[in-house]
Order: structure tokens, then C-alpha cells, then sequence
């Protein structure tokens, strides 16, 4: 009889084969040597253009406010928006150690492809090989430091990139992103089962671009489509974290580096939902 052995292959899609012809392969990386984080969680979502990034942002804001000490690695090279949330605009540094991350006025340590490039409007074309080993020399060249949360901001799809961070880093969970849409009931579908074939945990969904909040009267208006959020969450078992509404004081602390100063409460039970189950 053939000796069992475990298979990692994403096209196999079991927790063991006989006789397999693709033998499990450790494609985990190792950390620097003078980071210690506690806890990686990924924010992740099948299409472009939901928010991951602000999503990302406010994760580590709310969770800094109760006191943990949160960083940013910017996953998405080609779309990088994390420095321009935050404000920051120095470039990083190298030491004989390894790379800095740059810290944004609130302390938080971000590391992305705009804080390398010359200029913040230069294009990343690179191949997807190249992009991938990048974000894997974000986790094991740079010196986080002290971290209880490191959030992974990832571009959108199940490509290489979210395949690499899956693989190389020691994710603790990943938050699915979405918005209003009725086609993005597949969209989650795809990035769930991706996390389910990788064996990395749910925590949740947060739905970005919920409704409007009319000032004038206090209604809710849901301007992208009614939500599904709610059947979404149910067909899949996973909780709601969050409906982020569309609110002008956002937009205007993301475009003008001031996320930190933003004083909204629409992360607080995704936060709460992090300090629980991660």
C-alpha cells in the first residue's frame, strides 16, 4: 500500500492523497529575526474597488484606540492606497539589519511599494512572480518589531499574491470584504472557498458602501442596490462585521492622510470580533 501523504496542492483539494504526485511543500516563511507579531490577519475580497484598504485602515485604527499595537503590510503592488490613508510620505529605510517601516504620526508602521518608489504615481509592471516575492520580503526582510495585530492589506482575486500571503505567512484569519451588489454574493463565494481550500479561518464579512445616511432627515438610503449581506453571512455561517456606510467624513480623512483622526464607531464590533476569536 502507498504511504499517505498530505497534499497542499489548491487544484487537489484534500486534506491527504494516496499516491498523490504532488507531495506536500512547506512554502512557509520565516519572519525577521527582530519581528515579533502576535497575530496576522488578512482583509481580503474577491473584486476590486469594495474598500479593502479602508477596511484595513480602520481595523487598525479601532484596534489601536484599545491600546494594541497594529501594523499595515500593503500586499496590493500594484494599487497601493495605505500610505495615502495615513498620510505618510517618507520613504523606507534599510539598515544592516533589514528594511524599516515607515511610521505614520499615529504610530502605526506601514510597509508598502509606494514608500520605495520615487514617486508615488509610478507603475508597478511586474510580473506576478516577481509581485509575490516582494510581499513575501515585506514579511521577512522588514523589522516590524512589537506587533499584536498585523493586518495584510491584499489586492483583489484568488491570484498570486493572496496565494503567497495563504502559503508564506502565518495567517490567523482573514475578514472577506463586499459591497451592496447582488453579484457579489459569488464574488464572497470565491474568496471563502479559497480561505476554506487553504485552511485559514473566516472571521467574518464587512460590507463596504452600505447606504447613505441623508442628513437632513436621518434616513438610510441604499444607494448601490438593496443588501445582501445578511443571506450572504447566513449561506456561508459567518457573522457580520460591519456595514460602513458612505460618509463623506471618511472619504475625506482617507484622501487627506487623517484616517487615524476619524472618530466613527462603524468598526467596533469587527474589532471586538478580533480581540475574541484571533
Amino acid at each position: 500500500m502507498a504511504e499517505e501523504r498530505k497534499c497542499s496542492s489548491t487544484s487537489c483539494g484534500k486534506d491527504s492523497c494516496e499516491g498523490c504526485d504532488k507531495a506536500k511543500v512547506d512554502f512557509s516563511v520565516a519572519p525577521h529575526a527582530m519581528s515579533h507579531v502576535k497575530k496576522v490577519v488578512g482583509i481580503v475580497s474577491g473584486k476590486g474597488g469594495v474598500g479593502k484598504s479602508l477596511v484595513a485602515s480602520l481595523l487598525a485604527v479601532a484596534m489601536s484606540k484599545k491600546g494594541y499595537q497594529c501594523g499595515i503590510l500593503d500586499a496590493d503592488i500594484t494599487g497601493p492606497s495605505i500610505p495615502k490613508a495615513f498620510g505618510v510620505k517618507d520613504k523606507v529605510m534599510a539598515s544592516g539589519e533589514g528594511m524599516l517601516p515607515v511610521y505614520s504620526q499615529g504610530g502605526t508602521p506601514i510597509m508598502s511599494i509606494n514608500l520605495i518608489l520615487p514617486s508615488d504615481t509610478d507603475p508597478v509592471v511586474w510580473r506576478g512572480p516577481v509581485i509575490a516575492n516582494t510581499v513575501k520580503q515585506f514579511w521577512s526582510d522588514v523589522i516590524w518589531g512589537d506587533l499584536d495585530y498585523l493586518f495584510v492589506d491584499m489586492p483583489p482575486g484568488t491570484g498570486d499574491v493572496p496565494l503567497t500571503v495563504f502559503q508564506s505567512l502565518p495567517v490567523d484569519g482573514i475578514v472577506v470584504v463586499t459591497s451592496p451588489q447582488e453579484l457579489v454574493s459569488m464574488i464572497v463565494a470565491k474568496a471563502v472557498k479559497m480561505a476554506e481550500l487553504m485552511k485559514i479561518p473566516v472571521l467574518g464579512l464587512v460590507e463596504n458602501m452600505s447606504y447613505f445616511r441623508c442628513p437632513d432627515n436621518g434616513k438610510d438610503y441604499q444607494i448601490f442596490g438593496e443588501s445582501h449581506i445578511n443571506e450572504i453571512a447566513e449561506a456561508h455561517g459567518l457573522p457580520v462585521l460591519a456595514r460602513i456606510p458612505i460618509d463623506p467624513e471618511i472619504a475625506a480623512a482617507c484622501d487627506g492622510g487623517r484616517i487615524e483622526e476619524f472618530e466613527g464607531s462603524c468598526m467596533d464590533m469587527a474589532a471586538k470580533k478580533l480581540e475574541e476569536d484571533v
